[in-house]
């Protein structure tokens, strides 16, 4: 239910900037004999001709609409031209769009605060930008008025076709208007502005609605298409919300613009103004009873959120009629092609914007065969995401079984799916100073490590979420750890594969060899090895020492009790230094690694205890007394 939330002190200025029939702009840029050609966009499918999920102005003219098939479109407009979707994976394939729509996004970001609502739309805080062109070169002052503002569309204003740009500009100048309208007219003409560098830079062009608030935008944006802008002033909200149905609102084209209807009889938005808030509130709760109240107002405190990538990402596919999928096998082999696709655009989101996603989610629709219940939905299930293809793919089954054998219950029934969809959400920036595993086992002279880094090779690699310290790990062979506080020279009777790790008092814990492929030094040891390193994280120093060192264990034990409360020494020994906080190692990454691996991390990070030898006093006996005889 929506909640009301609380009103800036000062005016804003909002625009929200939609693109017009976008998907066939797109097309039509790919190939520019379709300009000017009655032309709609299919989605693939091979049932009639496949749905259409854009149409051009100029097929509109013809009576062609959205929600027709392709051969209902041919029969309407016989020369219309049908361009299918990109296909990948036996599905529509829409990252042209989302690209085409990010160089939109990349300009319109310049002048404001922008929030990327879909593929084709955004909003736009142009408070400052306006309050800034106010006081250095406001429009009244201007001796020439942007051309392209002066076609805009000014609600309650005249719009004689003779005298139109001549009263928008008059209304644009006023030197009379009150200070929100001054800043409205200073958003148009920015507004416009941008508009125009949009279709030059893209070709592509917009629409817009220009208000206080983002509800008030988003209802006018779309009034006068294509190519054109329209203006809220704060005295024409009031007749412009009167008349307007009110499923045509936000948030209430659903059940609670039906309880608006069927309860309530109110059919427009000012049918809402005859009720009180309170009545409201009586109906619809404190929150949605308020929210009510001020909707039906023009009010709305709702902020544009900084955001210029999307919010999550999803990856679908339907199955009408016959295509239902009605076995497992079906399913599995559906849901691979889908979490194949989203695993490589969560993984492009990570390299190229350096953002991980937390949470996979599962939606389905389903029916069961002869069962009066069949209505019944399937219900949508969630995971912490793992990052991997093969990871991906693995949970999301798990996940559909789990919400089949809720929607199923008895094994007697036959169910078919009707529609599947998997979706990455719950994105966060990666916080600074932190990188993937993959950047540290890669060896600059090794064919094996530069196969690590291949995706597609190792799609089960986790990526560090959370409190996790950069590692910047050369490579090396084998390691040898002491505290902070030692100062170790190397000899000659080191062993090549050995690594201890001495704590507190310089008690010594031998950590796990490298053997065969079972430890993670192996794929850090591909260069140099008679390169002596020294590192040193969280009160550890690890020394590296090459194959020229042979001096044995022993001696490296002794030196290191005997120096215990010595300096470290950093100027011996070459290589780079890497910092690790222990506390910040995140457990559930290491739950991530081979089982051989996260033992010998476990060993490094939480070493096992030590048995200390009693001490008088350590015992409750021995605060008391022996009894007397």
């Amino acid at each position: 239910m929506p909640v009301a939330r609380p009103e800036p002190q000062e005016p804003r200025v909002i625009a929200h900037l939609d693109l017009d029939c976008f998907y066939v702009q797109v097309e039509q840029r790919r190939n520019p004999a379709l300009r000017g050609q009655p032309t709609a966009v299919v989605q693939y499918n091979d049932w009639k001709g496949g749905g259409l999920i854009a149409v051009s102005y100029e097929a509109r003219k013809f009576g062609v609409k959205r929600s027709m098939r392709g051969d209902e479109a041919k029969n309407v407009c016989p020369g219309i031209n049908l361009v299918q979707v990109p296909v990948s994976r036996d599905k529509a394939d829409l990252n042209v769009y989302r690209n085409a729509g990010s160089e939109v996004v990349a300009i319109l970001s310049t002048k404001g605060k922008c929030e990327r609502a879909s593929i084709d739309e955004v909003y736009l805080d142009l408070t400052d930008a306006a309050k800034e062109m106010l006081l250095e070169s406001p429009p009244e002052s201007s001796e020439f008025t942007f051309e392209e503002a002066t076609k805009s569309n000014i609600l309650d204003l005249p719009s004689d076709v003779g005298d139109r740009e001549e009263n928008v500009k008059a209304w644009l100048c006023r030197a009379d208007a009150n200070y929100q309208d001054k800043l409205l007219a200073c958003g148009a003409v920015l507004v416009a502005q941008l508009r125009v560098k949009v279709l030059e830079e893209t070709q592509f062009t917009c629409s817009a609605g220009i208000a206080h608030n983002k509800m008030l935008a988003k209802l006018v944006s779309g009034m006068h298409k294509p190519a054109q802008q329209t203006v809220v002033p704060s005295s024409s909200v009031q007749d412009f919300l009167a008349s307007l149905p009110v499923k045509k609102m936000k948030q209430l084209g659903g059940k609670l613009g039906s309880s608006l209807q069927d309860d309530l009889g109110v059919k427009t938005v000012g049918d809402l103004l005859g009720f009180t808030e309170e009545k409201l509130q009586e109906y619809y709760g404190v929150n949605t009873g308020t929210w009510l109240w001020k909707t039906a107002r023009g009010f709305s405190g709702e902020e544009v959120e900084d955001r210029l990538l999307p919010k999550s990402h999803g990856c679908g596919k339907t199955f009408p009629g016959p295509k239902a999928l009605k076995n497992h096998s079906s399913v599995k082999s559906w849901l691979d092609k889908l979490c194949e696709e989203l695993s490589e655009r969560i993984q492009s989101d990570l390299s190229c914007n350096k953002r991980v996603a937390q949470t996979l989610t599962l939606h389905a629709r389903a029916s069961k065969e002869n069962e009066c219940n069949s209505m019944k939905k399937f219900p949508s299930k969630s995971c912490p995401l793992r990052y991997g293809t093969g990871k991906i793919q693995e949970d999301a089954m798990k996940l559909f079984e789990s919400g089949l054998h809720d929607f199923w219950g008895s094994r007697s029934a036959r169910w078919s799916i009707t529609s599947l969809s998997v979706t990455a959400s719950k994105i966060f920036d990666i916080p600074s100073g932190t990188n993937s595993i993959l950047k540290y086992i890669k060896g600059p002279s090794s064919n094996a490590s530069t196969a690590i880094l291949d995706s597609s090779s190792t799609p089960e690699l986790t990526p560090f979420v959370g409190n996790v310290t950069q590692l910047n790990i050369a490579d090396f062979h084998e390691e040898q750890c002491e505290p902070s506080s030692i100062k170790e020279e190397c000899d000659n009777s080191i062993s090549a594969t050995q690594c201890r790790l001495i704590e507190g008092k310089g008690a010594p814990k031998k950590l796990s060899k490298v053997q065969g492929t079972g430890s993670i030094l192996k794929f850090l040891s591909q260069s140099q090895p008679a390169q002596h390193e020294k590192r040193n994280f969280d009160g550890l120093i690890c020394s590296h020492q090459g194959p020229e060192s042979s001096s044995g264990a022993s001696v490296a034990e002794q030196h290191g009790r005997d120096n215990i409360n010595t300096a470290v020494d950093h100027s011996s020994g070459s290589g780079d230094t890497w910092m690790l906080n222990v506390e910040d190692i995140d457990p559930d990454v290491v739950g991530e690694l081979p089982l051989e691996i996260q033992r010998e991390i476990q060993g490094w990070i939480r070493p096992s205890k030590q048995a200390t030898p009693k001490k008088r006093g350590s015992t409750i006996s021995s605060y008391f007394s022996p009894a007397r005889r």
